[in-house]
């Protein structure tokens, strides 16, 4: 159905009440592209994190004009995994939680997680249950202008687990910090994990279960 709104404004509604809009540049089974004029960028959104979509008429002061430019990720029958493969490589920008976004670059796609690695937050394994948009920057763009060839060298991922719970268990009796550490309690020393739950120590001793449907994101400080 939203293929009828292709090349058309809309306004798209995502989880926790966020609204973009733009034109719907191509729509998948599970994803959609969404064109900003006025920024010149693509947002790839997940169906899973999207409430409403609706064609919209914009007033003339709301209006950018101009012509999209090629798609930065060119993919016939879209699918947000193709999405997730074909941006590695790419320098993007990756929105989860709170009103952070995280400039890095997808290193590794499992089944229901990726590792993201960041200049500035290093190795980040991020929910794709969690992930709200992703927006990759113009081609030849690098973070902070660094080389992205040395960004990518420095970085050594370990071998990963194919889920994001088993990668989460291989952390254990590791210091990590959960979504950015949004909450204090998110900050600790993983203890275990186990049926579905994730058992942190914090600074305090103070012991604190997870539910892991609700972790975003997993990063360790170092």
């Amino acid at each position: 159905m939203l293929l009828d709104f292709i090349e058309k404004n809309i306004e798209v509604e995502i989880t926790g009440g966020i609204v973009h809009r733009g034109i719907l540049i191509d729509s998948g089974l599970d994803v959609l592209v969404l064109y900003h004029e006025c920024t010149h960028t693509f947002l790839y959104i997940p169906f899973v994190q999207i409430q409403r979509v609706k064609e919209i008429s914009f007033i003339e002061e709301d209006t950018c004009f101009g012509t999209p430019s090629e798609k930065p990720i060119e993919i016939e029958a879209i699918s947000y995994r193709k999405i997730l493969l074909n941006a590695r490589g790419l320098f993007v920008k990756a929105y989860v939680t709170g009103n952070k976004t995280i400039n890095g670059y997808l290193t590794s796609i499992m089944n229901d997680y990726f590792e993201f690695y960041s200049p500035a937050y290093k190795t980040v394994f991020i929910s794709m249950n969690h992930l709200k948009w992703l927006i990759p920057y113009p081609a030849n763009t690098t973070p902070y202008k660094l080389d992205s060839r040395n960004v990518l060298l420095k970085h050594r991922s370990s071998p990963l687990a194919r889920r994001f719970d088993d990668q989460l268990k291989k952390l254990e009796n590791q210091l990590v910090i959960l979504d950015d550490g949004d909450h204090p309690d998110k900050i600790g020393l993983l203890e275990k994990v186990q049926d579905n739950q994730a058992t942190l120590i914090t600074d305090e001793g103070e012991i604190v279960v997870w539910n892991l449907e609700h972790i975003k994101t997993i990063q360790l400080p170092n």
